[in-house]
């Protein structure tokens, strides 16, 4: 269970923002493999985890999209009911609050790669055994 960064880009809600960022990666060979996009009134934060992350800020910076580094949690875990019980419930009962999570899951389906968001990662790290 590893600490990973994440980028952290500030985007207006409008069409087509989203694409530029994701066809500025792709044009620049970085796969995202983890994507957080909510919906905000306004202008949010998108969050995504990609292959090279050194490659992917000098593609954004190249196009004037700023972006900020942002320290999480992946956890990998069987795909399956209750798999994250026992992670979410042992953070919780060492008062580790999960600001926000999103997964994504192997090709297969076997597998599941869930991202979390806690105010401490090296202590969530510490807690489960990381």
């Amino acid at each position: 269970m590893p600490k990973v960064t994440q980028l952290v880009i500030a985007l207006q809600n409008k069409p087509g923002a989203l694409a530029q960022v994701c066809s500025t990666l792709g044009k620049a060979g970085v796969n995202i493999v983890g994507l957080l996009a909510p919906e905000v009134k306004g202008r949010g934060k998108v969050r995504l985890l990609v292959d090279d992350l050194n490659k992917a800020k000098d593609a954004l910076n190249a196009v004037k999209i700023r972006s900020s580094e942002e320290h999480v949690l992946a956890v990998n875990v069987d795909n399956k009911p209750a798999a994250f019980v026992e992670i979410a419930e042992k953070l919780a009962q060492s008062k580790i609050n999960i600001k926000y999570a999103y997964a994504t899951t192997s090709a297969d389906y076997t597998k599941a790669t869930v991202i979390l968001a806690v105010p401490d990662v090296d202590m969530a790290l510490t807690i489960l055994g990381g």
